[in-house]
Protein backbone atom coordinates (compact mmCIF):
# COMPACT_ATOMS: atom_id res chain seq x y z
CA UNK A 1 0.00 0.00 0.00
CA UNK A 2 2.92 2.32 -0.09
CA UNK A 3 2.22 2.30 -3.99
CA UNK A 4 -1.13 1.55 -4.27
CA UNK A 5 -4.18 3.52 -2.31
CA UNK A 6 -8.24 3.33 -1.66
CA UNK A 7 -10.59 5.45 -3.44
CA UNK A 8 -13.95 5.20 -5.65
CA UNK A 9 -13.82 7.23 -9.01
CA UNK A 10 -14.58 10.49 -8.54
CA UNK A 11 -14.79 10.00 -4.73
CA UNK A 12 -18.41 8.20 -4.99
CA UNK A 13 -20.01 6.42 -2.40
CA UNK A 14 -21.95 3.45 -3.40
CA UNK A 15 -24.47 1.65 -1.34
CA UNK A 16 -22.93 0.66 1.81
CA UNK A 17 -19.35 2.71 0.67
CA UNK A 18 -17.54 4.99 1.86
CA UNK A 19 -16.22 6.41 -1.26
CA UNK A 20 -12.64 4.28 -0.85
CA UNK A 21 -14.05 1.43 -1.66
CA UNK A 22 -11.22 0.17 -4.57
CA UNK A 23 -7.64 -0.59 -4.40
CA UNK A 24 -5.90 1.22 -7.27
CA UNK A 25 -2.81 0.27 -9.11
CA UNK A 26 -1.14 3.14 -11.11
CA UNK A 27 0.98 2.64 -13.54
CA UNK A 28 2.97 5.34 -16.04
CA UNK A 29 3.66 5.31 -19.71
CA UNK A 30 6.11 3.13 -19.66
CA UNK A 31 4.90 0.07 -17.04
CA UNK A 32 1.68 0.69 -19.41
CA UNK A 33 2.95 0.15 -22.74
CA UNK A 34 5.19 -2.53 -21.02
CA UNK A 35 1.96 -4.75 -19.54
CA UNK A 36 -0.06 -4.24 -22.55
CA UNK A 37 2.75 -5.74 -24.97
CA UNK A 38 2.87 -9.00 -22.63
CA UNK A 39 -1.02 -9.28 -22.63
CA UNK A 40 -0.84 -9.47 -26.70
CA UNK A 41 2.62 -11.89 -26.30
CA UNK A 42 1.26 -14.05 -23.26
CA UNK A 43 -0.33 -17.76 -24.22
CA UNK A 44 -3.49 -17.87 -24.26
CA UNK A 45 -6.17 -21.17 -23.70
CA UNK A 46 -7.36 -21.16 -28.00
CA UNK A 47 -11.04 -22.11 -28.72
CA UNK A 48 -11.87 -25.12 -29.96
CA UNK A 49 -12.92 -25.45 -33.15
CA UNK A 50 -16.49 -26.05 -33.11
CA UNK A 51 -16.48 -22.92 -30.20
CA UNK A 52 -17.16 -20.49 -32.60
CA UNK A 53 -18.84 -18.37 -30.74
CA UNK A 54 -18.15 -14.30 -30.96
CA UNK A 55 -17.52 -12.15 -27.74
CA UNK A 56 -19.97 -9.81 -25.94
CA UNK A 57 -18.16 -6.43 -26.92
CA UNK A 58 -19.54 -5.37 -23.42
CA UNK A 59 -16.98 -8.03 -21.13
CA UNK A 60 -13.99 -8.00 -23.83
CA UNK A 61 -11.13 -10.29 -22.44
CA UNK A 62 -8.29 -7.76 -21.63
CA UNK A 63 -5.66 -9.26 -24.51
CA UNK A 64 -8.82 -8.86 -27.19
CA UNK A 65 -9.72 -5.00 -26.08
CA UNK A 66 -5.46 -4.82 -26.11
CA UNK A 67 -5.52 -5.80 -29.69
CA UNK A 68 -8.23 -3.53 -30.57
CA UNK A 69 -5.25 -0.86 -29.97
CA UNK A 70 -2.56 0.27 -27.25
CA UNK A 71 -4.82 2.87 -25.91
CA UNK A 72 -8.01 0.65 -25.47
CA UNK A 73 -7.04 -0.67 -22.09
CA UNK A 74 -6.83 2.74 -20.61
CA UNK A 75 -9.96 4.18 -22.04
CA UNK A 76 -11.89 0.76 -20.59
CA UNK A 77 -11.32 -0.63 -17.11
CA UNK A 78 -7.63 0.70 -16.81
CA UNK A 79 -9.12 4.59 -17.13
CA UNK A 80 -7.24 6.65 -14.90
CA UNK A 81 -9.87 9.22 -14.62
CA UNK A 82 -11.86 10.15 -11.06
CA UNK A 83 -8.63 9.03 -9.14
CA UNK A 84 -5.84 10.62 -7.44
CA UNK A 85 -2.79 9.27 -5.94
CA UNK A 86 -2.60 9.83 -2.42
CA UNK A 87 1.09 9.08 -2.38
CA UNK A 88 1.74 11.78 -5.13
CA UNK A 89 -1.18 14.10 -5.98
CA UNK A 90 0.59 15.82 -8.63
CA UNK A 91 1.02 13.08 -10.64
CA UNK A 92 -1.52 11.94 -12.77
CA UNK A 93 -1.31 8.45 -13.34
CA UNK A 94 -1.46 6.75 -17.46
CA UNK A 95 -3.40 4.06 -16.63
CA UNK A 96 -4.90 2.20 -13.04
CA UNK A 97 -6.04 -0.91 -12.04
CA UNK A 98 -8.97 -1.28 -9.68
CA UNK A 99 -9.70 -4.51 -7.11
CA UNK A 100 -12.53 -4.32 -5.79
CA UNK A 101 -13.21 -6.07 -2.43
CA UNK A 102 -15.33 -9.59 -2.53
CA UNK A 103 -15.79 -10.66 1.11
CA UNK A 104 -16.24 -9.60 4.12
CA UNK A 105 -13.50 -10.21 5.95
CA UNK A 106 -11.50 -7.91 3.28
CA UNK A 107 -9.00 -10.55 2.38
CA UNK A 108 -10.21 -11.49 -1.00
CA UNK A 109 -10.30 -8.67 -4.51
CA UNK A 110 -11.20 -8.98 -7.64
CA UNK A 111 -9.23 -7.24 -10.38
CA UNK A 112 -12.25 -5.02 -12.28
CA UNK A 113 -12.31 -5.63 -15.82
CA UNK A 114 -9.70 -8.57 -15.94
CA UNK A 115 -11.64 -11.67 -17.62
CA UNK A 116 -9.38 -13.24 -19.87
CA UNK A 117 -7.88 -16.06 -21.75
CA UNK A 118 -4.44 -16.21 -20.62
CA UNK A 119 -2.49 -19.24 -19.56
CA UNK A 120 -2.92 -19.44 -15.60
CA UNK A 121 0.85 -18.96 -15.39
CA UNK A 122 0.79 -16.10 -17.89
CA UNK A 123 -1.68 -14.72 -15.75
CA UNK A 124 0.56 -14.55 -12.74
CA UNK A 125 3.51 -13.92 -14.30
CA UNK A 126 2.18 -10.56 -16.47
CA UNK A 127 -0.15 -9.33 -13.29
CA UNK A 128 2.41 -9.35 -10.70
CA UNK A 129 3.86 -6.69 -12.87
CA UNK A 130 1.21 -4.39 -12.12
CA UNK A 131 2.54 -1.93 -9.64
CA UNK A 132 1.69 -2.94 -5.94
CA UNK A 133 0.95 -6.58 -7.00
CA UNK A 134 4.32 -8.14 -7.47
CA UNK A 135 3.50 -10.56 -4.07
CA UNK A 136 0.25 -10.67 -4.92
CA UNK A 137 -1.23 -14.08 -3.60
CA UNK A 138 -4.03 -15.17 -6.86
CA UNK A 139 -6.59 -17.35 -4.90
CA UNK A 140 -8.84 -17.51 -8.01
CA UNK A 141 -7.58 -16.90 -11.25
CA UNK A 142 -9.68 -15.34 -14.29
CA UNK A 143 -11.49 -17.09 -16.82
CA UNK A 144 -13.54 -16.50 -20.02
CA UNK A 145 -17.34 -16.76 -18.49
CA UNK A 146 -19.95 -17.85 -21.41
CA UNK A 147 -23.11 -16.24 -21.74
CA UNK A 148 -25.79 -19.13 -23.73
CA UNK A 149 -28.79 -16.77 -25.37
CA UNK A 150 -31.39 -17.39 -27.94
CA UNK A 151 -31.56 -15.12 -31.02
CA UNK A 152 -34.50 -13.78 -29.00
CA UNK A 153 -35.95 -11.34 -32.04
CA UNK A 154 -36.37 -14.04 -34.31
CA UNK A 155 -37.66 -16.84 -32.19
CA UNK A 156 -39.54 -15.11 -29.21
CA UNK A 157 -43.04 -13.10 -29.39
CA UNK A 158 -43.62 -9.74 -27.71
CA UNK A 159 -44.68 -11.91 -24.24
CA UNK A 160 -41.47 -14.19 -24.58
CA UNK A 161 -43.20 -17.23 -26.21
CA UNK A 162 -41.18 -19.28 -28.29
CA UNK A 163 -42.92 -18.59 -31.99
CA UNK A 164 -43.03 -22.10 -33.08
CA UNK A 165 -44.94 -23.65 -29.64
CA UNK A 166 -46.99 -21.58 -27.86
CA UNK A 167 -47.43 -21.83 -24.47
CA UNK A 168 -43.29 -22.55 -23.94
CA UNK A 169 -41.75 -18.89 -22.46
CA UNK A 170 -38.20 -18.14 -21.99
CA UNK A 171 -36.91 -15.53 -19.23
CA UNK A 172 -33.52 -14.41 -17.35
CA UNK A 173 -30.26 -14.23 -19.06
CA UNK A 174 -30.72 -16.44 -21.86
CA UNK A 175 -33.03 -14.42 -23.69
CA UNK A 176 -30.34 -12.00 -24.06
CA UNK A 177 -30.67 -9.67 -21.36
CA UNK A 178 -27.36 -8.88 -19.58
CA UNK A 179 -27.14 -8.23 -15.77
CA UNK A 180 -28.73 -9.49 -12.31
CA UNK A 181 -31.66 -7.04 -12.37
CA UNK A 182 -32.36 -7.06 -15.58
CA UNK A 183 -32.62 -11.17 -16.00
CA UNK A 184 -34.48 -10.61 -12.99
CA UNK A 185 -36.46 -8.31 -14.77
CA UNK A 186 -37.18 -10.37 -17.62
CA UNK A 187 -38.55 -13.56 -15.35
CA UNK A 188 -40.96 -11.55 -13.62
CA UNK A 189 -42.39 -9.89 -16.80
CA UNK A 190 -42.63 -13.76 -18.23
CA UNK A 191 -44.23 -15.14 -15.14
CA UNK A 192 -46.92 -12.23 -15.36
CA UNK A 193 -47.34 -13.24 -19.18
CA UNK A 194 -47.69 -17.02 -18.38
CA UNK A 195 -49.67 -15.87 -15.05
CA UNK A 196 -51.83 -13.62 -17.68
CA UNK A 197 -52.77 -16.66 -20.58
CA UNK A 198 -53.63 -18.63 -17.32
CA UNK A 199 -56.44 -16.90 -15.87
CA UNK A 200 -57.75 -15.95 -19.57
CA UNK A 201 -56.68 -12.50 -19.09
CA UNK A 202 -55.23 -10.22 -22.01
CA UNK A 203 -51.41 -10.19 -22.03
CA UNK A 204 -50.40 -6.47 -21.19
CA UNK A 205 -46.72 -5.14 -22.20
CA UNK A 206 -44.86 -2.49 -20.39
CA UNK A 207 -44.22 0.62 -22.05
CA UNK A 208 -41.21 0.84 -24.05
CA UNK A 209 -40.69 3.86 -21.93
CA UNK A 210 -40.27 1.96 -19.08
CA UNK A 211 -37.21 0.19 -18.22
CA UNK A 212 -39.35 -3.21 -18.63
CA UNK A 213 -40.40 -2.14 -21.65
CA UNK A 214 -37.43 -0.85 -22.98
CA UNK A 215 -35.64 -3.95 -22.65
CA UNK A 216 -38.74 -6.24 -23.54
CA UNK A 217 -38.50 -4.35 -26.80
CA UNK A 218 -34.43 -5.18 -27.26
CA UNK A 219 -35.01 -8.70 -26.96
CA UNK A 220 -38.05 -8.87 -29.18
CA UNK A 221 -36.89 -7.03 -32.21
CA UNK A 222 -35.70 -3.15 -31.18
CA UNK A 223 -31.85 -4.38 -31.74
CA UNK A 224 -30.14 -2.74 -34.94
CA UNK A 225 -30.16 -4.99 -38.46
CA UNK A 226 -27.47 -4.12 -40.71
CA UNK A 227 -28.28 -1.91 -44.04
CA UNK A 228 -25.82 -3.47 -45.88
CA UNK A 229 -27.29 -7.13 -45.18
CA UNK A 230 -30.73 -6.65 -44.21
CA UNK A 231 -31.51 -10.43 -43.50
CA UNK A 232 -28.55 -10.46 -41.33
CA UNK A 233 -29.06 -10.57 -37.06
CA UNK A 234 -26.85 -8.51 -35.06
CA UNK A 235 -28.31 -9.30 -31.75
CA UNK A 236 -26.40 -9.06 -28.47
CA UNK A 237 -26.63 -9.29 -25.00
CA UNK A 238 -27.44 -5.92 -23.05
CA UNK A 239 -28.18 -4.49 -20.10
CA UNK A 240 -31.20 -1.36 -19.47
CA UNK A 241 -29.40 1.79 -20.34
CA UNK A 242 -30.65 5.19 -21.82
CA UNK A 243 -30.19 4.12 -24.83
CA UNK A 244 -32.76 2.06 -25.24
CA UNK A 245 -35.91 4.31 -24.47
CA UNK A 246 -37.31 6.58 -26.89
CA UNK A 247 -35.46 10.01 -27.33
CA UNK A 248 -36.85 12.81 -25.06
CA UNK A 249 -36.36 16.34 -25.41
CA UNK A 250 -34.75 17.89 -22.64
CA UNK A 251 -36.65 20.55 -20.51
CA UNK A 252 -35.79 24.08 -20.81
CA UNK A 253 -35.53 26.08 -18.22
CA UNK A 254 -37.10 29.79 -18.07
CA UNK A 255 -37.36 29.29 -21.62
CA UNK A 256 -33.65 28.55 -22.33
CA UNK A 257 -32.12 25.13 -23.55
CA UNK A 258 -29.88 23.48 -21.29
CA UNK A 259 -25.96 22.36 -22.75
CA UNK A 260 -23.57 19.85 -21.90
CA UNK A 261 -24.20 17.99 -19.00
CA UNK A 262 -26.94 19.92 -17.31
CA UNK A 263 -28.69 19.41 -20.43
CA UNK A 264 -27.93 15.08 -20.24
CA UNK A 265 -28.98 15.37 -16.22
CA UNK A 266 -32.12 17.05 -17.25
CA UNK A 267 -33.11 14.62 -20.36
CA UNK A 268 -32.56 11.56 -17.66
CA UNK A 269 -34.40 12.64 -15.13
CA UNK A 270 -37.19 13.45 -17.56
CA UNK A 271 -37.10 10.65 -19.00
CA UNK A 272 -36.95 8.81 -15.52
CA UNK A 273 -39.93 10.44 -14.51
CA UNK A 274 -42.02 10.03 -17.01
CA UNK A 275 -40.96 5.54 -17.28
CA UNK A 276 -42.26 6.14 -12.91
CA UNK A 277 -45.52 6.98 -14.31
CA UNK A 278 -45.83 5.07 -17.75
CA UNK A 279 -44.87 2.11 -15.65
CA UNK A 280 -47.64 3.20 -12.92
CA UNK A 281 -50.16 3.24 -15.09
CA UNK A 282 -49.39 -0.70 -16.36
CA UNK A 283 -49.61 -1.19 -13.12
CA UNK A 284 -53.06 0.19 -12.65
CA UNK A 285 -52.01 2.21 -9.58
CA UNK A 286 -52.52 5.78 -8.83
CA UNK A 287 -51.23 8.54 -10.96
CA UNK A 288 -48.24 9.76 -7.94
CA UNK A 289 -46.61 7.82 -5.14
CA UNK A 290 -48.60 7.88 -2.07
CA UNK A 291 -46.01 8.49 1.17
CA UNK A 292 -46.74 5.09 2.69
CA UNK A 293 -45.20 3.73 -0.68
Amino acid sequence: MDVAWFQSRYDKVGPGGTGKDYINCPMDKAQYDAFVQALLDGGKTEFKQWEGTPYFDGCLPIEVMSERGPETLRHGPMKPMGLTNAHNPTVKAYAVVQLRQDNALGTLYNMVGFQTKLKHAEQVRIFRTIPGLENAEFARLGGLHRNTYINSPTLLDGSLQLKSRKGLRFAGQITGCEGYVESAAVGLLAGRFAAAERLGQPISAPPVTTAFGALLNHITGGHIVSEDEPGKRSFQPMNVNFGLFPPMEAPKVDGKRLRGKEKTVAKKRAMTSRALADCRQWLGLAATAEAAE
